[in-house]
């Protein structure tokens, strides 16, 4: 189960990506800090109320040296380091459950294609009550998560409420390896295709590439254009985002950064070949699309390649790298900014939509089922691809006309 998708762009060093950190100069401490630190930790041990010892208190200080940097470094350890990593991979071991928090429940969102949960029969809106026959904690879902997940191929038993069934139902799942697919697709109508990316990780680039060619099969022909949703993308891996804005660009600059390490500083380029042949893409944003999102929006606004139909973005211009440490600890430390192709930083300032959409729409006076197709359950949705029906000049025209638009 993903928990959040977290604001990570870069990786970098250990088992997380190829670029090992760069090496740390000698310390120069300025040493009347540093004995205001060791007085201050003998005092705390010495006068707080509850005893605590000296790991406790500088782990305390760590993360607290390190979070006051800005809101994006911190001092990973144990399951936060965890969370990263299967973040950034696209795979942990466990059942294969999304779940949210519903008024005091852990309520199933869906299982996963293929997962033990799916295989077992766990169906969406089931409550979770107990695992391995003790209550789940209802004050935070990172508790029930960590305890679904574990070693592949051990069991875990899981106990569920389900309305219509008056007793609770027991299912025992054997944990196995679970991938993270971030890309959904479908055809809205013929020429017309959909895609959803809900986060960046290592997999997206593939995910996107297999969600394309199976929408071109599904249509029988290429397509003639694209809503690409990046609408609450918290972000994810830089890698990911170089690599779907690639898979539409022909040429042109993705994204640059800067930085005081040589590793900081870059430029990502597009390589030739378009996977729509130059048919146009909208791509919805709004301001829950941040970090990873919007390098991919900024990219294929400034290269001339997408509308942009929404509202402005965060603003997350900045890139963090995972530098791991010792006992399976790391530090995500803000090591960049990022620039969009024109020389923008859109840090805390965000990308603006070419075509902006109001905040709050009124409801339909009639309620739209829930299992009704997305053009009908989606305004913004059907917003964008009467966009991509407008031809290139403005004027009136075809489809395929508007296909012209690069």
């Amino acid at each position: 189960m993903l928990l959040s998708a977290g604001l990570l762009l870069g990786l970098a060093g250990g088992a997380l990506a190829d670029k090992a950190a760069a090496p740390v100069p000698a310390p120069t401490l300025p040493w009347a800090d540093a004995r205001t630190l060791a007085d201050v930790l003998e005092r705390v041990k010495h006068d707080y109320v509850n005893p605590v010892d000296d790991h406790q208190l500088l782990q305390a200080a760590i993360r607290g040296m390190v979070s006051s940097l800005d809101p994006y470094s911190a001092y990973l350890a144990g399951e936060e380091y965890d969370e990263v990593k299967i973040l950034s991979s696209g795979q942990y071991s466990g059942v294969g459950i999304e779940v949210s928090m519903d008024d005091q429940e852990v309520v199933v969102v869906s299982p996963f294609e293929g997962s033990p949960a799916a295989a077992a029969g766990i169906r969406s809106g089931d409550v979770i009550a107990t695992i391995d026959g003790i209550a789940v904690n209802t004050n935070t879902l990172a508790d029930t998560i960590g305890r679904m997940r574990g070693k592949e191929g051990t069991s875990v038993k899981i106990g569920i409420l389900r309305e219509g069934n008056p007793e609770p139902l027991q299912f025992t799942l054997k944990r196995s390896r679970v991938d993270l697919h971030s890309v959904k697709a479908e055809l809205l109508e013929p020429g017309m295709g959909y895609v959803r990316i809900s986060q960046f990780s290592e997999t997206t680039g593939g995910d996107l590439d297999a969600a394309l060619k199976d929408l071109r099969k599904r249509n029988g022909a290429a397509l003639k254009g694209l809503v690409l949703d990046l609408r609450n993308n918290p972000g994810g891996v830089l890698e990911a985002a170089v690599s779907v804005s690639d898979t539409f660009l022909d040429a042109g600059v993705i994204v640059t950064a800067k930085g005081r390490t040589p590793e900081s500083r870059f430029e990502m380029d597009a390589t030739p070949g378009d996977a729509l042949n130059g048919a146009p893409i909208v791509i919805l944003i709004n301001g829950g699309s941040a970090s990873a999102a919007e390098i991919v929006a900024g990219a294929l606004k400034d290269n001339h390649r997408a509308k942009l139909l929404g509202r402005t973005t965060f603003g997350k211009g900045s890139v963090q790298t995972v530098i791991p440490l010792s006992g399976d600890r790391a530090i995500k430390l803000t090591t960049s900014l990022y620039y969009t192709p024109s020389g923008i930083s859109i840090n805390h300032r965000g990308i603006a939509p070419d075509i902006e959409l109001e905040r709050d729409p009124k409801p339909p006076t009639v309620p739209v089922p829930a299992d009704a197709p997305l053009l009908q359950r989606d305004p913004e949705v059907r917003r964008a691809v009467q966009e991509l029906k407008v031809p290139a000049n403005g004027g009136s025209g075809s489809v395929s006309a508007a296909a012209r638009l690069r």
